[in-house]
């Protein structure tokens, strides 16, 4: 269903990643690859895949745990950028873009726990049947 809470954080998890997708540093980190760009739209089309597959919870949860692991490759990533950026700032006053996968990841455990519980309610109202 897709008017449910769990909907609400999906879809606070695309807007960081998009966020992320647009603001991300066109500096290539490993090559000549925009291996931060990729991921981001790679975490995009899978949220937008996962918040219209509401019919199917298993199959949003397996997404929510892949774009879960995107994201934490995103952090490494985006933690090894901003530590090898020239300056003499420190590490927190070099920009958001570390704080917006840790956002997704988080408001993503949270859309996980409500799918687990609407499955759980399915299956208790089944057993009833």
């Amino acid at each position: 269903m897709i008017q449910r809470i769990q909907t609400l954080w999906m879809f606070l998890a695309l807007l960081a990643s998009a966020f992320l997708l647009l603001k991300a540093p066109t500096v290539d980190i490993l090559g000549s690859f925009p291996w931060i760009k990729i991921l981001s739209g790679i975490i995009v089309l899978l949220l937008i895949f996962s918040i219209f597959s509401f019919r199917n919870r298993k199959r949003q949860i397996l997404l929510n745990y892949f774009s879960i692991i995107i994201n934490a490759l995103l952090i490494g990533l985006l933690a090894f950028w901003l530590l090898s950026l020239p300056g003499g700032s420190n590490f927190p006053e070099k920009g958001i873009e570390l704080s917006l996968p840790l956002f997704g990841i988080i408001t993503l455990l949270f859309a996980n726990v409500g799918i687990s519980k609407d499955e759980k309610l399915v299956k208790s109202v089944d057993r009833f049947r």
